[in-house]
């Protein structure tokens, strides 16, 4: 099993489709992903609650995947 990644050195990126309105915000702490292979997704409304931690690999296929729906 990996060890967890150490969050003290996170750089959090907000989602560019999160409006300024309070709405549904998602941060993504992407400079994990090279030194740990795992990318850490959190609530921007809640910086200090749980977060999601998916393999770089599958985050990418997820964004890929996203970037593929759009019209």
């Amino acid at each position: 099993m990996s060890a967890a990644p150490d969050l003290a050195k996170d750089v959090w990126r907000k989602s560019t489709y999160s409006g300024g309105n309070g709405g549904q915000c998602v941060e993504v702490a992407r400079n994990l992903a090279s030194a740990s292979g795992l990318v850490p997704v959190r609530d921007s409304k809640d910086p200090e609650g749980p977060m999601l931690v998916f393999p770089a690999a599958s985050w990418q296929a997820f964004i890929d995947w996203a970037k593929a729906q759009r019209v």
